[in-house]
């Protein structure tokens, strides 16, 4: 583990990587996007933007981390021979892009022998001149170098909530059944269409909590990390790590009420 790069090494690649990332696909967001094809199901689109940021992520990667692994939302997926894995949403919220709403980033994180030890989430479009989170493992989260901390909500029943749908009918009927539980029991729920700033939104203390079952690792690789360095609890149910069975992101005295609730009936949560 020692020959292995400082975690503020990877968190400068990932970084400067994002902000490339960024800038072109706010330069292509300048001009007309269209759906290029979809995924899951018709309403899971895929627009050529998505596959140029790839493209150029996995490219800075070669030259700055040549041996590094990648996994990638788009496709990507190389062997790692340096220990290092590079896990990688390179539009996060292409129906927000797509509809010029600004919840829409570039997620990148850096694995260690199964481990995320940096991540980033680079929102081009929020806060007018564009916002960053990062997070080192051990090393605390920062949005614009502003430290976070999470919220110290300690009620569920005032707890501001947020939580996502996929996009298979199947998936959003049972993700709505789960939520006519968890409405009565919390303050409110938002919905905001971009797993990462989800995340990072709650490590902020901006939401008090947040959870999403059908995520997959580029989801919430660099938001949970930096969900987790801002104090906040990440995990699954039932004891279980955050996964596409379930990703939980809320203060300590918060997660076991709303992991609880979340598995009250499981299979209400099943396709």
């Amino acid at each position: 583990m020692s020959d292995l790069p400082d975690p503020d090494i990877l968190l400068d690649v990932a970084l400067t990587i994002a902000r490339e990332a960024g800038e072109l696909l706010a330069r292509g967001r300048e001009g007309t996007v269209a759906a290029e094809s979809t995924k899951s199901s018709p309403t899971d689109v895929v627009t050529a933007l998505d596959r140029a940021s790839e493209a150029l992520v996995a490219r800075r990667l070669g030259e700055l981390r040549p041996g590094d692994g990648l996994l990638g939302e788009e496709g990507a997926d190389s062997a790692s021979s340096t220990g290092v894995r590079w896990i990688v949403d390179p539009l996060d919220g292409t129906v927000n892009y797509l509809y010029r709403l600004p919840n829409w980033a570039v997620s990148i994180a850096a694995e260690v022998n199964g481990e995320v030890i940096a991540g980033v989430v680079h929102a081009p479009a929020l806060g007018g001149a564009g916002t960053t989170f990062t997070a080192t493992r051990g090393g605390g989260a920062l949005r614009d170098g502003s430290v976070l901390t999470g919220s110290t909500e300690t009620e569920l029943s005032r707890a501001l909530v947020a939580t996502g749908f996929g996009y298979t009918v199947a998936r959003r009927t049972a993700q709505v059944a789960v939520l006519t539980r968890v409405v009565p029991r919390v303050r409110d729920i938002r919905r905001m269409g971009a797993a990462s700033l989800d995340l990072c939104a709650a490590a902020e203390g901006v939401l008090d909590a947040y959870y999403e079952r059908g995520l997959k690792p580029w989801d919430h690789a660099a938001g949970a990390l930096v969900a987790a360095e801002a104090g906040l609890r990440v995990g699954g149910l039932l004891g279980r790590r955050a996964g596409e069975d379930l990703v939980v992101a809320a203060p300590p005295a918060l997660f076991g009420p709303l992991t609880d609730l979340l598995a009250e009936d499981p299979r209400a949560d099943r396709d």
